[in-house]
């Protein structure tokens, strides 16, 4: 494959992760306004198209007045509060779509025109099979409040929001290899496998924190202890880890699943820090340097969102621009993971 080519299909993908970054943050905004469980249908190959008629509104608004959330939450709503909730819902599938159409017509063009490389191909198709099921997995998270408790699962909303990511960092990973037509050092010296291996540990405690954010997000635990760094007083708060057996207050607790997310930041605020200032006095190219300078940067300022948006008990802009900055945090980490490693 020509190195002109290799950028092509690297830019088309680097697009592609932009629209599913901002897929991940639109989905965030529809849990924050609580519009998730607006659309009680799930038409994967329609629904293009919304209401355009008054009476196609009722009839939308009749689907949703039979759920369990208008039952239990909204029920003094009409049809015109509905479209308050609906109209993200709506962006958030169709942009979703959007992504799929995006992904597929560029890659049948450069497969009909022989621009695949034989390697990349697989790489491609399981990119395209990975958001088919990210679609399905919405939809099991939207179902789980659909039932009887209005309100989705956590462990389906931190599965959709695990598989986002995944999908991200995959497409991400892949064309940065294009985009630098990296090869891997065959002989790196032992300083350069030691950075590779702080670099690589980094990116999974930064992931661990981000999906450990989705339990928050999931049982509404940013709304409870809005003091920092204490919690009702204390560093380790009365109630901590009570259920049995245990291991379920890690994912159920609402005061066991904040606290973790506050030790989980404070972990990845103390090791990019000390990452920055043990790997700022190497040998390292200019461009590496800058990257670990933003890491850096982007640390303190994702320690501080998160800070505010606590204490503030959850603004919704604040809010979202902590899921954005974790978001822009892990891509730092993973882009600087690769220009190290290759």
């Amino acid at each position: 494959m020509e190195t002109s080519h290799q950028k092509q299909i690297a830019i088309w993908l680097f697009i592609c992760c932009f629209m599913v970054a901002g897929m991940v943050v639109i989905g965030g905004l529809t849990r924050l306004t609580g519009s998730g469980l607006s659309m009680v249908n799930w038409a994967p190959f329609l629904g293009w198209l919304p209401p355009m008629s008054p009476q196609e509104w009722q009839d939308v608004f009749s689907h949703y007045q039979k759920s369990p959330e208008f039952m239990a939450v909204n029920f003094d709503m009409d049809v015109e509060g509905f479209k308050g909730i609906f109209w993200l819902e709506f962006i958030h599938r169709l942009f979703g779509r959007t992504i799929g159409l995006v992904f597929l017509f560029p890659f049948l063009y450069f497969l009909y025109q022989k621009r695949i490389a034989g390697n990349l191909k697989p790489k491609l198709v399981f990119m395209f099979i990975l958001g088919g099921l990210q679609g399905g997995m919405g939809w099991y998270m939207v179902k789980s409040g659909l039932v009887d408790d209005p309100r989705v699962s956590q462990y389906r909303l931190t599965a959709h929001l695990g598989l986002a990511v995944l999908i991200y960092a995959y497409m991400m990973w892949v064309a940065l290899g294009l985009y630098f037509n990296s090869e891997q050092n065959s002989q790196p010296n032992r300083q350069f496998l030691n950075l590779s291996t702080l670099s690589t540990s980094l990116t999974y405690l930064i992931l661990l924190t981000l999906l450990s954010g989705g339990f928050v997000a999931g049982l509404d635990a940013g709304m409870i202890y809005n003091t920092f760094p204490l919690m009702d007083g204390d560093w380790i708060p009365d109630g901590y880890m009570p259920m049995e057996p245990a291991i379920l207050s890690i994912f159920e607790d609402v005061t066991t699943v904040q606290w973790n997310h506050r030790l989980l930041a404070m972990m990845t605020l103390f090791s990019v820090t000390g990452f920055g200032l043990y790997a700022l006095r190497l040998e390292l190219s200019d461009g590496v340097k800058t990257v670990i300078k933003l890491l850096l940067g982007m640390v303190v300022i994702q320690v501080l969102l998160g800070i505010f948006t606590l204490i503030y008990v959850v603004p919704i802009a604040l809010a979202s621009l902590h899921q954005t900055g974790a978001l822009i945090l892990f891509t730092i980490s993973l882009i600087l993971t690769h220009r190290i490693k290759c």
